[in-house]
């Protein structure tokens, strides 16, 4: 069954879809019995209905222990703003616009040391 898609109109290729999903609907539903039917017959072999089965309630899951961020000594501050004291550094880590800005205008780092 094989079809020229390129010389089909828009109409026919619309009516081809959805002939196509409906197949698809009625194998799906064909297939969502056949396993119904395989499921309840395992079932019984173990002397349950698949209804009791699907009533039980999954076992309940470990709680789990929070994730706790690594909490540390904070570094003391080593470098403060000459310009705004209330900014300061560690030292550690991206240094901060205005101490890059200071440098680069000619400052020595070891001047805004605390």
């Amino acid at each position: 069954m094989e079809k020229d898609l390129k010389s089909m109109s828009r109409k026919e290729l619309e009516k081809l879809l959805s002939d196509v999903k409906k197949a698809l609907q009625a194998a799906q539903a064909r297939e969502r019995r056949a396993a119904r039917k395989a499921a309840e017959k395992a079932a019984a072999e173990y002397g349950f209905s698949l209804n009791e089965l699907a009533d039980e309630q999954p076992a309940p899951k470990k709680a789990k222990k929070p994730h706790k961020a690594a909490t540390g000594p904070k570094s003391k501050p080593q470098f403060s703003n000459p310009k705004d004291p209330s900014q300061t550094w560690t030292g550690k880590g991206r240094q901060p616009n205005w101490f890059r800005a200071q440098v680069e205008n000619g400052a020595d780092p070891e001047t805004m040391r605390i």
